[in-house]
């Protein structure tokens, strides 16, 4: 299912970091050695819009219990129908969340790599980022107020834009990357992503570290 031929040059960079790329590199949270937690997978969708290179994006419903409010990449659980989940399992459970939160069209995508597993503690979730080519771009949106609040594209431009990075820092003292792109907030384990992938691909710009923005005593 992963397929790197007729993806665009400009993705080159992030096609090398994911071959490239260490565990350790992208996060200290790891999977538990114990084979612990939710098997899960999150679909890193990047699209050309009218500004360039673009992240698909959505922010969760504030409803739920899980990570209500926070901006996200489309994703959730593994399900018995996606298959094994050290085989391709996470690259399907990527596609059927994305359609099923977002309503594009999985055949429009091109998968092209994966990230190494990662953990989100406060979930239990072992999460795959899957990283996909929006080779022939649908009309996404809210499918289901329930769990989504929005569906929206971020240019890659306003990610790596210095004026729109800082340091989110949680109630519990936690710190880490935070981009303040179209009106949202972006924290947590998906800036984390973003972050890493733009440092790796060689994207990322000069920032001021020392810029602070303080959670909601909520998140």
């Amino acid at each position: 299912m992963l397929r790197t031929e007729g993806l665009p040059s400009w993705l080159d960079p992030v096609v090398h970091a994911a071959r490239t790329v260490e565990p350790l590199q992208l996060s200290r949270f790891l999977p538990p050695e114990s084979g612990a937690g939710r098997q899960s997978a999150v679909l890193v969708l990047f699209g050309e819009g009218e500004r360039g290179p673009e992240l698909l994006l959505m922010e969760r419903a504030g409803s739920l219990r899980s990570h209500a409010g926070q901006p996200s990449f489309p994703g959730g659980a593994l399900d018995p129908e996606d298959g094994d989940p050290q085989g391709e399992g996470p690259l399907r459970a990527a596609l059927r969340e994305a359609e099923e939160e977002t309503g594009l069209d999985p055949r429009g995508v091109q998968l092209f790599a994966e990230l190494p597993r990662l953990f989100i503690p406060v979930s239990d979730f072992v999460v795959t980022p899957v990283l996909g080519w929006w080779r022939t771009p649908t009309p996404v949106g809210v499918v289901d107020p329930n769990e989504t609040a929005r569906v929206f594209t971020v240019p890659v431009s306003d990610l790596t834009d210095p004026a729109n990075r800082a340091t989110a820092i949680h109630p519990m003292g936690h710190a880490g990357p935070a981009f303040l792109v179209e009106s949202a907030l972006v924290w947590g384990f998906t800036a984390g992503v973003i972050d890493r992938i733009l440092h790796y691909a060689g994207w990322e710009r000069p920032w001021d570290r020392t810029r602070q923005v303080p959670l909601d005593w909520r998140a």
